[in-house]
């Protein structure tokens, strides 16, 4: 039976964790652990977010805890920045609630040979011309028309396929997560109507929070890694956000639809129906998996289309060749996704599923999986802020390889929903009161500004505090905005 809120007493572990016991529900298989300070605390649990924690704590499989990162917020089934790791020879699942709905959904940082100095006065010709060059807002669609045997190519090879066809460097796919293509995808488990909305919308930002952003490293933390991430004081960034668009939408609807008489099927006691599922090994998990990775590069392809219409925007603006401009990708994250991959549990490698939503992978120094170039310090972990605060780059850390599979924050996270944030902006002009703190917007619609106002999120630069004071995550830089475009 579903419940509604939550009761039980969380544990203080120590200023940064919280634990959920694992007796608050009887069919909690771990505990559930919540990063978050007090002030933070009483945020999650306004919304009643440790309940899905527990809730999530009873899938089969599920292994060490149920996490969530401190900028969890409500959300379907999995509450947006959980993370839970299922052991996949012990009957673990995969849960498309659990990956959530714009499947790898992520973001993109560039960096630029510019600094501040260099786009004060050409700002609003910039933040123009990206705004009529790149298509925004629900349902656009973009000038990058696909055939649908090319469709299925992007399914497959994702950012590889972009790259072919001189929409960027192959050097790109060297910073973006899984090369840009993640193994395992089958087109044929996507439906007609999944790649029918796909088909039109590569190369476009979407709608709600995704947005494209002109920045300025504001500070320096760890000034060896920063020069590694090629990132320095002063200097002129971008940061890109936008997902799988209408077809991981559709994707995520089709099997939601499908996967609770799954979980019957295979006799998975389900706390809430939101996280219908199927153990990964089976025909159905299977499935599944396989169009979600065709969503989740279809994703990357979509964020490197992009990024080349923003570099072509800026040797527009600027008259300057690629290499004078030196718009390099420092990396492209993920953090909506379900990913295979083995850590170390009681001293044994496992294979796992680990389900990141609303979530960032965050590996360590050393890892296999890192660029050569970025082995010595760590993988770049990207958290932006909203409209009107600082963005931030981080590291992983080995402690959060252990405690977190590898796994941060993705955001600030929401603290009011969007139709909230609507009433509250009433009457109000958040592009002009952007403007008056030198942020230039653009958007597609005042709807979107009212639903993505800064006090519709946390703190960014708390939540990153808690993160990194907690020992998950190293901050590296900060990022302030100069110029926004909205979906």
């Amino acid at each position: 039976m579903e419940q509604t809120g939550f009761s039980g007493t969380l544990e203080k572990i120590d200023d940064y964790r919280y634990r959920i016991p694992k007796g608050y529900k009887p069919e909690m298989r771990v505990p559930g652990l919540i990063y978050a300070d007090e002030q933070m605390l009483a945020l999650i649990k306004k919304d009643n977010t440790p309940l899905q924690v527990a809730n999530v704590a009873c899938l089969p499989g599920i292994i060490k805890y149920s996490l969530a990162m401190p900028d969890i917020h409500w959300g379907y089934g999995l509450p947006i920045g959980g993370v839970a790791a299922t052991d996949i020879e012990q009957g673990g699942i995969i849960s498309p609630g659990g990956v959530g709905s714009d499947i790898n959904c992520g973001v993109r940082l560039v960096r630029t040979n510019l600094f501040l100095k260099d786009v004060k006065d050409k700002l609003p010709m910039l933040i123009n011309n990206l705004f009529h060059n790149i298509p925004s807002g629900l349902g656009s669609k973009g000038m990058i028309r696909l055939s649908t045997k090319e469709e299925l190519d992007v399914l497959v090879n994702g950012a590889k396929w972009a790259i072919a066809r001189g929409y960027g460097v192959k050097e790109d796919l060297l910073h973006t997560e899984e090369g840009g293509a993640m193994a395992g995808a089958c087109p044929d488990n996507v439906s007609r109507k999944a790649m029918e909305r796909g088909i039109s919308q590569l190369g476009t930002l979407g709608s709600g929070n995704h947005f494209l952003e002109i920045q300025v490293v504001t500070d320096i933390y760890e000034a060896e890694i920063a020069r590694v991430f090629g990132l320095e004081k002063g200097q002129i960034t971008v940061m890109i956000h936008s997902g799988s668009r209408g077809l991981g939408y559709q994707i995520c609807e089709d099997y939601l639809q499908s996967m609770g008489e799954v979980a019957r099927r295979y006799d998975i006691f389900l706390p809430d129906r939101q996280l219908a599922c199927a153990p990964f090994t089976s025909p159905e998990g299977k499935i599944y998996f396989g169009a979600m990775v065709c969503a989740a590069n279809y994703a990357w392809t979509n964020r490197q289309c992009l990024m080349h219409l923003t570099r072509e925007v800026f040797k527009q603006v600027f008259g300057m060749k690629s290499s004078e401009l030196g718009m390099d990708l420092v990396y492209d994250v993920a953090h909506n996704i379900g990913k295979v991959e083995e850590h170390e549990v009681d001293g044994k490698m496992i294979k796992l599923c680990v389900h990141r939503k609303g979530a960032t992978r965050a590996f360590p120094a050393n890892h296999p999986v890192l660029p050569e170039d970025y082995k010595s310090v760590g993988q770049p972990v990207i958290v932006p802020g909203d409209m009107g605060t600082a963005s931030y780059v981080l590291v992983g850390t080995s402690l959060g390889m252990r405690e977190t599979f590898g796994t941060a924050c993705h955001g600030a996270g929401r603290v009011i929903s969007r139709t909230a944030a609507i009433k509250q902006a009433r009457g109000r002009a958040i592009d002009r009161e952007l403007g008056e703190k030198g942020i230039m917007v653009r958007s597609a619609g005042r709807e979107t500004l009212a639903e993505e106002m800064p006090e519709a999120y946390k703190d960014v630069t708390q939540v990153v505090n808690i993160l990194c004071q907690a020992g998950i995550a190293k901050r590296v830089a900060k990022l302030k905005p100069l110029g926004v475009v909205k979906g």
